[in-house]
């Protein structure tokens, strides 16, 4: 009984060991999440013709739409 429960506790602890293991994304075929980067800094012209930077939008939720034509 005292062996079986120290074998018991011997895979458990090697199980623990395994799950910790960082996991190999490159068999899931899946990759690892990446934070974003920030924006480079740029500025454009207003609706009044003055230029915005970037910077001067910091904390504000800004979208930007990027269109052309082929």
């Amino acid at each position: 009984m005292k062996r079986s429960l120290v074998v018991l506790a011997a895979s458990l602890g090697l199980a623990a060991v395994a799950a910790a293991a960082a996991p190999d994304f490159a068999s899931l075929q899946i990759q690892p999440y990446e934070p974003p980067k920030p924006a480079p800094a740029f500025s454009l012209p207003g609706f009044d013709g003055a230029p915005q930077t970037l910077e001067s939008l910091r904390g504000k939720v800004v979208l930007l739409f990027f269109w052309a034509t082929w």
